[in-house]
């Protein structure tokens, strides 16, 4: 990846929304397409974070186009209200970044009474895409981003029981199968928009030292964490593949790829079928809605 590219300013008068922003990988990536020019809008739970991190880069990068709009996207109905606002305030959208996620130990469920991993890792991306489309395609040539992970390799589509309402909770099953969701996802995505101006990729951040995981209690999953923290490369680090889908010319028409070190690698066998992308397709406009 050339660096002149990344640090130059030709994002500017683009508009950029980045989910979960607040924290690691997402506040590097916001931060960063902020450097570059871009108008960037983040889109995190806590309000209060959400101005503190709005500061932050408008201080660092100089760049005073940049705005929060807080949500929590666990909930479909303020993913829609936060999308209307998106919507009244820019008619187009250049990159969306969808990027906010959880890990959970223990069975939770959302406002609407879904489990929390799939609400947050995966319907929020699904519905919050499907409502900008419009915006999406008001741009030249605009780019939608899942962050996935590599967990995705180890996950598989429940489709008999998607929220584990019917079989013991495992945490990290919850978490490979919603990873696995946004790969499929986004490449379902990809064939319906081919021959449109919209790009929709997925990638593999690495593992990233963040606060992801934190949120968990119990000494297993403390150690496990603190294990991992070890090993795991910085946000910056981790923040370069999304920067690079969002922002390089190198990618321009570049459309239903799975990304990782800012070069196309392939994703699990399961994420490429067709079937089960579209039964998936299927199920998440039914749990939304739409």
């Amino acid at each position: 990846m050339n660096d002149n590219v990344m640090n130059g300013a030709h994002m500017q008068g683009k508009v950029c929304v980045v989910t979960g922003a607040t924290a690691g990988i997402g506040r590097v990536s916001a931060r960063r397409l902020a450097e570059m020019g871009a108008t960037v809008i983040i889109i995190s739970r806590n309000p209060a974070k959400c101005d503190e991190v709005v500061a932050e880069i408008r201080q660092r990068t100089n760049n005073p186009a940049v705005e929060a709009m807080p949500a929590d996207l666990s909930a479909l109905g303020q993913v829609r209200a936060v999308a209307q606002r998106l919507l009244d305030r820019y008619p187009r959208i250049d990159v969306l970044l969808n990027n906010a996620g959880a890990v959970f130990t223990s069975r939770q469920v959302s406002p609407d009474g879904i489990e929390m991993t799939w609400a947050l890792n995966h319907l929020s991306y699904f519905l919050l895409t499907h409502l900008l489309l419009d915006a999406l395609k008001a741009a030249p040539a605009a780019r939608v981003i899942n962050v996935s992970s590599d967990a995705h390799l180890m996950g598989r589509i429940y489709f008999d029981d998607v929220q584990f309402a019917r079989r013991p909770y495992r945490g990290f099953a919850a978490y490979s199968q919603s990873k696995l969701a946004n790969v499929m996802h986004a490449y379902a995505l990809a064939r319906r928009l081919q021959g449109t101006n919209i790009t929709v990729n997925a990638l593999h951040p690495g593992a990233v030292a963040t606060n992801f995981g934190k949120n968990n209690s119990g000494l297993l999953w403390q150690l496990v964490f603190q294990l991992f923290g070890r090993f795991a490369i910085s946000p910056e680090e981790g923040a370069k593949t999304s920067v690079y889908l969002a922002s390089s010319p190198e990618v321009a028409g570049v459309s239903g790829k799975y990304f990782y070190r800012c070069k196309p690698k392939s994703s699990s066998p399961l994420s490429y079928d067709q079937q089960a992308q579209e039964r998936l397709w299927a199920l998440s406009m039914e749990m939304v809605g739409e």
